[in-house]
């Protein structure tokens, strides 16, 4: 902790809560908030403000934020929009709040998730404090061992297209905290700036990359979808992470009438299902014939598609593994890094810098069918091959040789690199 932060929770955060405030809001939450967006970290806003930059004025930079929340005069500037590549060769535009903006959102956020994150669909799993993405693959994948057919739904521009009045009427179900409502309501209607500096105003959607963005989206989601689906088709089992949703359902059949009337619903909503990526899936395994059209679906980063299983024997099963688009961006990252170019370093060093990523991506794509990340781990190899080879004049020219030297290193150090402690190695010959 930087020194005096002490001096300002004493001075400044541990006083009551003034009665002069058209709203009672603790300077305890403002001063918690901080320390969240601090600990997330996060690019500057419009006025180009760090983090950093926004400590060396802390006091009365968080000051600021909580006369205004109170006073009812809080309103946020514009968020700085980038557009971020897709796997289809798209763009996601995200949105990204001033450090001073995301602190207040921080604000409503805590007040405001414990009380709707307790009345959330138990198959509601995104942004949701005890559930992960992981959990939500695990029930899909076993869902799909009990149902035959997949409703792959996929809203189209979902977090651009949410309709202002709808969400308002959805989080007043919530609370009826007027400072809350004002906040949330001036930063649906905040302009976004767009990368040439234009303000653009927003008539709908709240912007992807917001700290209030993900509980917003839930509430909207909790009654456009999860709560209709409670209440009108009980039987039919669901999990929906943010806005990617997969439903399970019996035969072909039901899939196609369950297709129809949720489009029907989510049209009510002002939402629309993305005509291409939408799609039925059959989950083909070897006890169910036949073949259909799509036999596959993307879901979190897993493919889940037939496949050559192992238990006390071998089978074909339905199961989920690393997708291909997930595969290639740790490609990318890898390809990135230029560790061949690292010659100033050791092999320590270089384990020290990309194991936390690398171990990140063994934790999450290691927990399904493990097997296939041989690709990433073999690329990550191939160039600690070559950087071995750059740096070392023995070994320059002998692939075999840099192999089983990494070899030797990784036997007397199993631990040294994340992809080594999972398993995969390189040999150490003879």
């Amino acid at each position: 902790m930087l020194s005096g932060f002490s001096d300002v929770v004493n001075q400044i955060w541990e006083e009551p809560i003034s009665k002069t405030k058209s709203f009672s809001i603790s300077k305890k939450v403002v001063w918690e908030a901080y320390r969240r967006v601090k600990a997330n970290q996060g690019a500057a806003g419009v006025d180009g403000q760090s983090i950093k930059d926004f400590e060396i004025g802390l006091k009365d930079n968080l000051y600021k934020i909580w006369n205004r929340m109170s006073s009812g005069s809080y309103f946020p500037p514009p968020v700085r929009t980038v557009d971020i590549p897709k796997s289809d060769g798209r763009t996601r535009r995200l949105g990204i709040p001033t450090v001073s903006d995301r602190v207040a959102q921080m604000v409503v956020k805590m007040s405001l998730e414990p009380d709707v994150e307790s009345i959330f669909h138990p198959d509601s799993y995104g942004y949701i404090s005890g559930k992960s993405a992981l959990d939500a693959v695990g029930v899909v994948r076993e869902r799909c061992w009990r149902y035959n057919w997949v409703i792959d739904l996929d809203i189209q521009g979902f977090f651009d297209n949410i309709a202002h009045e709808l969400m308002m009427h959805a989080v007043k179900k919530h609370t009826d905290s007027k400072w809350m409502l004002l906040c949330i309501e001036r930063w649906l209607k905040a302009p976004a700036q767009m990368e040439d500096g234009c303000l653009f105003e927003r008539e709908k959607g709240t912007p992807q990359g917001g700290v209030i963005s993900p509980l917003l989206a839930n509430i909207f989601l909790h009654h456009a979808f999860d709560e209709w689906m409670r209440l009108n088709h009980p039987s039919v089992p669901f999990a929906r992470y943010a806005d990617d949703i997969i439903v399970h359902c019996h035969t072909e059949v039901q899939a196609q009438a369950m297709l129809r009337v949720i489009e029907e619903r989510l049209a009510r909503c002002k939402l629309q299902l993305h005509p291409e990526k939408t799609k039925i899936v059959y989950c083909k395994d070897v006890r169910r014939p036949g073949n259909y059209k799509h036999e596959s679906f993307d879901f979190l980063g897993y493919c889940f598609r037939q496949r050559d299983c192992k238990g006390h024997n071998y089978f074909m099963g339905f199961t989920p593994a690393v997708s291909k688009s997930a595969i290639k961006a740790m490609g990318a990252t890898i390809r990135g890094w230029k560790l061949h170019l690292w010659s100033s370093s050791s092999l320590g060093d270089i384990a020290r810098r990309t194991n936390s990523v690398v171990r990140g991506w063994l934790n999450y794509y290691g927990r399904y069918f493990k097997s296939a990340l041989r690709p990433i781990l073999r690329q990550l190899q191939d160039a600690l091959v070559r950087w071995a080879m750059r740096k070392y004049k023995r070994l320059r020219g002998h692939w075999l040789n840099t192999t089983h030297w990494l070899g030797r290193i990784a036997r007397r150090e199993p631990r040294l690199f994340a992809s080594w402690d999972f398993g995969y190695r390189p040999s150490a010959g003879q």
